[in-house]
């Protein structure tokens, strides 16, 4: 070998090796980054052999429940849209269901929701049976256009084709509505809507739901019920750096409007793993249970048009799908505390935050009650209650901010958002997750101001 040639050799030799290094870093880095970024599927949890809806040997766990399967097509779509939660989303506070015009407040910009109804001008009056189901399964709108994922077609994505018509149809039997939402304002580049074409393809399956052989009837309804319907994941799952669920930590808790989702895990400190199948079921039905709190945000709202008006054998499949999520632990979620406070309110939360006590005792207390039990009305008592034992404490500031409004026989709570400073409602959510809580909070004005940019009407 020629000297030139032996030159020539150890730079191949060289640049291979460098080659090489690059490879490994790439696999090193990229390997673990993809796997976070591309978590598994709403199922993949429970393992089992997934098969079609045509080879399932059980009773079909899609459609309506077994007393409505003979009810009209409006009847069983009146349920299904019910299920799906879609007037929480498509209405805004006082006005016509399904009109759309809700505001929602992302990191990236804010959206309103479509008005849906069968307007031919403002709503989706010209859309065909197949156009909706591409929106449905697809996102992708009447024209084209890449649906933004705060419609949640990562999980209405698994409905069958017949469920999405029957929806479709009870939607056009509803009186139109002819106006059009404000247009979106997101930043660059989110307003390029194109780019959800991208996401799509990383995060939405696209595939219908498929029941597992090795989970009993009720668990694969309830899995249907929770995944492709009532599309709990899209609330109470966090979210990756590319905005998808991350399924490693299903439902550990998300946040929607600055309200925190709880963790509803089999966690027994942070998540229901301690909660009763009844106690699940009545807080589902009504929105409160003796020993756990009430619901209150998006949640008391989604309890209200949706999770109310769902038949009980699809509350106890739901129930039933629920005790198999893998328990999950939320840092800022202790163990709720079970024991009243004292009557007595010279003690020494008070002491340490006298401005939150005052608040407390002049807009609180009457409800609440100093020990935390009201003696008004079960909804107001706070003992064992979620939010206050959330050392975040942002679901206690949005509930003084926005208030809790309930249908009766609920207890609903007033806005105190033009009562307060945002030091004052810090000052209360400290004092009430000190007094009434595990842990207290250590919630700030600018923490609070925050929430009440998130929750303005």
């Amino acid at each position: 070998m020629s000297a030139r040639q032996g030159v020539l050799a150890s730079i191949k030799a060289h640049w291979q090796r460098i080659l090489l290094a690059l490879a490994a870093l790439a696999i090193c880095v990229g390997g673990p980054l993809a796997w976070y970024m591309l978590p598994p599927g709403a199922m993949h949890f429970a393992g089992g052999r997934q098969v079609d809806l045509a080879d399932y040997p059980g009773p079909s766990p899609v459609g309506v429940p077994a007393e409505l399967r003979n009810a009209p097509l409006i009847v069983r779509g009146k349920y299904l849209t019910e299920a799906a939660d879609c007037a929480a989303c498509h209405t805004t506070t006082g006005g016509t269901p399904y009109a759309g015009g809700r505001a929602f407040r992302t990191p990236f910009g804010t959206l309103y929701s479509p008005n849906i109804t069968a307007d031919a001008e403002t709503g989706i009056g010209r859309w065909s049976d197949a156009e909706f189901l591409r929106a449905l399964h697809k996102g992708i709108g009447k024209d084209g256009s890449r649906l933004y994922p705060a419609f949640p077609y990562e999980s209405y994505t698994l409905l069958t084709d017949e469920d999405g018509k029957a929806i479709k149809a009870y939607l056009f039997s509803l009186p139109k509505h002819h106006g059009a939402p404000p247009p979106n304002a997101m930043n660059f580049p989110f307003n390029q809507r194109w780019l959800m074409g991208l996401w799509s393809a990383f995060y939405n399956p696209d595939t219908r739901f498929r029941p597992n052989v090795e989970r009993s009837a009720e668990w694969n309804r309830g899995a249907y019920m929770v995944e492709a319907l009532a599309h709990c994941g899209d609330c109470h799952t966090p979210r990756n750096p590319g905005q998808a669920l991350d399924n490693r930590r299903k439902f550990a808790g998300g946040v929607v409007d600055g309200w925190l989702a709880y963790n509803i895990t089999q966690n027994k400190d942070s998540g229901i793993g301690a909660w009763t199948d009844q106690q699940i079921a009545d807080y589902l039905k009504t929105g409160h249970t003796v020993g756990r709190g009430s619901a209150g945000g998006p949640m008391a709202e989604a309890v209200d048009v949706s999770l109310s008006k769902i038949a009980a054998s699809d509350i106890r499949a739901i129930v039933t799908y629920l005790r198999t999520i893998p328990p999950v632990s939320t840092a800022r979620l202790p163990a709720p505390k079970a024991e009243a406070a004292s009557d007595r309110h010279s003690e020494m939360a008070g002491a340490a935050n006298p401005r939150g006590k005052q608040v407390f005792e002049g807009a609180c207390v009457s409800c609440h009650g100093w020990s935390g039990r009201s003696l008004i009305h079960p909804d107001a008592t706070l003992v064992g209650a979620r939010s206050v034992n959330d050392t975040g404490a942002s679901n206690v500031a949005l509930a003084v901010l926005s208030g809790i409004q309930r249908p009766a026989p609920s207890l609903s709570m007033p806005a105190f958002r033009g009562s307060y400073s945002d030091a004052e409602i810090a000052a209360v959510a400290n004092y009430v997750t000190a007094r009434f809580g595990a842990k207290g909070a250590a919630l700030t004005a600018k923490d609070v101001a925050k929430l009440r940019i998130q929750s303005a009407p």
